[in-house]
Formats: structure tokens, sequence, C-alpha cells
């Protein structure tokens, strides 16, 4: 247990809830998301329906009234309502009090412009981020950029690349290699690759412009990496915090294969408390804590940072406003833990002790279609 890092009052016990007992419904990806400054963002196959199943399963499980679409849902279906305007209100007409939205969302999502709903916002809660924090910091370019502006945070240097550029002429002004090239709105691994010389990288770059007309382009970092799910504010707790740093191992071509490949349960795990003792996994989690803080989320976000060179301080290099939130409790799914509730094991809580805090953490939705960027 990291109790250093940890109040008192988290620990694997049940929450008193701060509102009425919630009825949820979980919310899956059924609507292709928007091109949005010329990129679309890739929808991952099956929208999030086998998060989304282990969450309502586990909820209800937990003795907690979960909706659900189907009456005896099968594998991954059937568990959640589709994020369409039709599905919501189904389901808020149903009596769902709680929105948990396991999905991509941006600003012309429903749960932002859908006048259905209007007369919910005030009360109804959503698990999630604001539609509009979403559109504009899913910008993994825009974000970083902002972040360097103002200054505090350690990322690694960078390059943008837009469809129509001189190629050689750019890669001839990057210093050294390895370099890694990824699209600007991501998901996942999905488009990441470490290249290794200027043909190579030139080659992925004109494979990532067949989806995108903007590429992101970081010197690779070759040290340790970790992830850290920052929570936001609740009623158990005022400030942003970091729970304990996961450290991820066998690497495949230089970067941490997708989850959906590998389990990450078999290449990652909390750092020990000695381990804690090096003073740059503080150093770093207080930057990530001041990530969330900056942009104002209301739901766990997750951000991966790596070591420039083994022994060195870390330096952020993606930040996922939608973490993973997988995790065992439905049959065959033993081995499902995300990385989020691999950090949640470490603060003494279970996969559905961390659902409940994350549920009793939900912002109404008329905070969430109220929300303004700071940047």
């Amino acid at each position: 247990m990291f109790k250093n890092i940890m109040q008192p009052l988290m620990r694997n016990s049940r929450l008193k809830w701060t509102h009425a007992r919630p009825t949820v419904a979980v919310l899956y990806q059924a609507i292709e998301p928007p091109v949005i400054n010329g990129v679309r963002k890739p929808r991952k196959p099956g929208g999030y329906q086998d998060s989304g199943a282990d969450i309502a399963y586990t909820l209800r499980a937990r003795g907690i009234d979960v909706l659900m679409p189907q009456p005896s849902p099968a594998g991954d279906e059937g568990w959640c309502f589709p994020d369409s305007e039709q599905g919501i209100y189904s389901a808020v007409s149903q009596g769902a009090t709680h929105l948990w939205a396991n999905t991509i969302v941006f600003s012309s999502h429903p749960l932002q412009t859908a006048t259905s709903l209007d007369s919910y916002a005030p009360t109804l809660r959503v698990v999630g981020q604001p539609p509009g924090l979403v559109e504009k910091f899913d910008d993994k370019l825009y974000l970083n950029n902002k972040l360097r502006d103002r200054g505090g945070f350690t990322l690694p240097r960078s390059w943008e690349v837009k469809l129509g550029d001189d190629l050689e002429a750019l890669i001839r002004t990057i210093p050294d290699f390895p370099i890694v090239g990824k699209p600007v709105r991501g998901r996942g691994s999905h488009g990441v690759k470490v290249c290794h010389d200027a043909s190579e990288l030139k080659e992925h770059i004109e494979s990532l412009f067949a989806e995108s007309p903007v590429v992101l382009l970081e010197e690779f970092l070759g040290g340790e990496e970790a992830t850290i799910t920052v929570m936001p504010p609740s009623p158990d707790r005022a400030q942003y915090w970091s729970m304990p740093p996961v450290t991820r191992f066998n690497h495949q071509g230089g970067i941490a294969p997708y989850n959906g490949t590998v389990a990450v349960t078999a290449n990652s795990r909390v750092i020990s408390e000695e381990e804690m003792r090096d003073a740059t996994y503080s150093e770093v989690m207080r930057q990530c804590e001041g990530v969330a803080s900056l942009i104002r989320v209301t739901a766990p976000i997750r951000i991966d940072v790596r070591r420039f060179r083994p022994e060195s301080k870390f330096a952020i290099f993606d930040i996922n406003m939608k973490p993973n939130m997988t995790g065992p409790g439905r049959p065959g799914r033993e081995d499902q833990a995300s990385l989020t509730a691999i950090a949640a094991a470490g603060c003494g809580w279970d996969y559905p002790t961390l659902l409940e805090h994350i549920l009793n953490g939900a912002s109404t939705l008329k905070a969430f279609r109220e929300y303004e960027s700071p940047l």
C-alpha cells in the first residue's frame, strides 16, 4: 500500500453515496467520430463494448441498479446503450440517473447537443469528460504545445508534419534517430511506430497521411516507461491526485503493445514503495496532476511517461482522455485488468471499488455542457 500517497479513507470499503443511490446506464461508441481539423479519430472495433460490459456487470454484481438494453446480454453485447441520441434518451427515459460515457465524445456529440436531454441536464449525472474538453485536448499536438507554452512540464522534442510538406527537407532537420511517428488523434498504440532512419520515417509518415493530414513526430524516449492515472476531485477528496505509477515492460519494437494483443497484466505492474523513494516518480506525478488540473478534467485520465534514458527524469509523451477501463469479474475476463485498475490495486482498491469511486464523482450533464476551455 502507498500509505504516504493515499488518504486513510481510501481503502477497499463500500462507499456512502453523496447523492441518491444511482441507477446506471453505460454507453458505448455507436456513432462515428467527426472529422476535426481534418483528422478523424479511429473508431475502436466494437465501440468499447468489452469494457462497457465489464463496468455494467461489475456494478450490478456490487448491488447497484444497472439498466441494460437487453434482458439477457451475451458476451460483450447487450450490456450497454448506444451513444446516439435515441440510445441515450432510451436509457434516461427508463430511469437512468447516471450515464457512464464509455465512449469518445466531441462537441457535436448528443450528450452536448441533444435537446431531448435538456430537461434532465440539471440532475442527470455523467461519468466521463465534457465533449468540449475532449474535442480540444484529444489533439496531442495542440495540448503538448500548450503545455510547453505554459512551462513546468517535461516533454520530448517534437515536430509537426502536414500533408504537402517537403518530407525529405523536414526529416533532414531532425538531429538524430530513433524518432516516433504517430497520429495527432490516436487510440492506444494505433499508428505509433519507432523509426530508426530517414527512409523508414518517411515511409511511416506517408502511411499515416492515409488517415490524417497531420502527423506528430517525437524524439524516442529510451528509458523506463510508466503510466499514471490522475483522479479528479470528488466528494472524498478535494484535489486532483495521482494513483501510484504503473511501470511497463516487454515492449515490442520499442512500443508497449496494444492491450487487445497482449494483456497489460502480462507487461505492467505497480511500482514498489522502495522504488517510490526515487524522487523522479513523485516529480512526474505532480506534473500529471498539473495537467489534469490545468484542463479541468472531470473523470480519470491516464498519462504515459517515459525516461529520456535509464535513470534520467521522466517526460510526458501521451495524455489519454479516456483510459481503458476493462477489469476482471465477468467469466473469462480474469486477466483483463486495465492499467488504471492495476494502479488502483496499489491504493488498496479492487475493480468494483474503483468503479464505485469513479461513479461517486460523476458531474451533472449541465456542468458538462457548460465547460469552457481554459486554454
